[in-house]
């Protein structure tokens, strides 16, 4: 394993910036449980993030030539956006509500620049989990563009690590133990569709045990309990 002060870190000023910048919103976000507070929070930060200038004063709505500009500045508010799991029957809105704006600033964050600076993305990643998980344990790593579709339904055991652009679709429930990692690209379903009606669904919890290795691109299905040292998927054969 190497050794922690040889990996690449960000110079003292900026990683002080980073870690006040995270303290505050996870000041914030403890502060303020309500929908409405944390998508104002949510909107002034990538307000600045995206536009480069904090949210205030109107908008001009009548020249079309502006209308592009507009809808860009309206997406920042996480009340004006619709996302995919807002649709679901199975939706629990008691704790989908206060949970929506933190998931749209776990997407939109991934989207900018910012979320391509591995340092604070990997820590901006568990702080807002904190917010929106069932549970996250410690040394847990999120790479950039992991997707979630409620987070609620979600716990991350002890030193997780999720590579990039895994799905993690926990819908019916997704509990990861301590120690797995899962791969790039893979696919973790908790729910089925009918193959006679595609609407209808059937909620099934993924258990995935301790120290499992999911490999890259591999899926694993609703319903599924990996046992603890489980791997799945296909490795490269070490050339030794």
């Amino acid at each position: 394993m190497a050794n922690p002060s040889s990996l690449p870190h960000p110079s003292p000023e900026s990683e002080e910036v980073y870690r006040r910048w995270l303290q505050f919103l996870d000041d914030e976000f403890t502060r303020h449980p309500a929908p409405e507070r944390r998508s104002e929070i949510v909107r002034d930060q990538l307000y600045q993030i995206f536009l480069g200038r904090p949210h205030g004063g109107g908008l001009n709505l009548t020249l079309t030539s502006e209308l592009p500009g507009n809808v860009m500045a309206l997406a920042m508010d996480p009340q004006n956006v619709t996302l995919e799991a807002g649709h679901f029957a199975d939706l629990d809105r008691d704790k989908w509500i206060p949970r929506k704006p933190l998931l749209w600033f776990w997407q939109m964050f991934d989207r900018s620049p910012l979320g391509l600076n591995h340092w604070l993305g990997l820590r901006f990643r568990c702080m807002l989990g904190r917010h929106i998980f069932a549970h996250i344990g410690t040394g847990v790593r999120i790479h950039h563009g992991v997707d979630l579709t409620y987070g609620y339904n979600l716990s991350i055991g002890d030193n997780v690590v999720i590579r990039q652009r895994a799905l993690l679709n926990d819908r019916g429930g997704i509990a990861i133990g301590k120690g797995t990692v899962i791969g790039s690209f893979a696919r973790v379903y908790s729910h089925t569709h009918s193959p006679e009606d595609f609407d209808r669904v059937t909620l099934a919890p993924v258990e995935i045990g301790e120290n499992v290795r999911i490999g890259s691109h591999a899926i694993v299905l609703a319903g599924q309990k990996i046992p603890d040292g489980t791997v799945v998927g296909s490795f490269p054969a070490d050339p030794r």
